[in-house]
């Protein structure tokens, strides 16, 4: 696997629409919903960008042998750099390895005590998130939707 981490703003809108309106993606999206279309896509790759310009870090869209497989890296959430990963369906078998990717680039490169990932409970992942190292670190609420909380400390 060829996995390469690119800026978002270089990923064709048509591929990140198809991306955020696939039933199967959208399902372990709450927040997600609504008409995704060339405009809101438009808005969405801005404020992902501008994440960087901000905070020092944000997403990436992630080609994997040279093919938009989705996005991910690390967002500010509730005062945390919060781990996030979306990927096509095709793809989701390759989520270990980006993770590690990820981590690495957190905590080695970025020097992140500690990073979080937030999941909503209908994906029943503890003992995932345990495997990987996480440890669970309570439940907090954004726009009204709970989120089960986990927290990997720096190796």
């Amino acid at each position: 696997m060829d996995l390469k981490l690119t800026c978002l703003s270089e990923i064709d809108s048509a591929d990140i629409i198809a991306l955020h309106t696939d039933p199967r993606v959208l399902r372990h999206l709450p927040l997600a919903g609504g008409d995704f279309d060339e405009s809101e896509c438009k808005k969405w790759v801005e404020g992902k960008e501008r994440q960087w310009t901000v905070n020092g870090y944000g997403p990436w869209a992630f080609r994997i042998d040279g093919i938009f497989a989705g996005w991910g890296g690390l967002q500010l959430e509730n005062g945390d750099a919060g781990l996030a990963m979306v990927l096509s369906p095709e793809y989701w078998g390759c989520g270990k390895a980006i993770y590690r990717v990820l981590t690495t680039k957190a905590f080695d490169e970025m020097g992140f005590a500690s990073i979080t990932a937030l999941l909503p409970p209908s994906r029943a992942c503890a003992k995932s998130m345990h495997r990987l190292g996480f440890q669970t670190d309570g439940q907090v609420e954004i726009s009204g939707t709970p989120f089960d909380r986990y927290r990997l400390c720096a190796p």
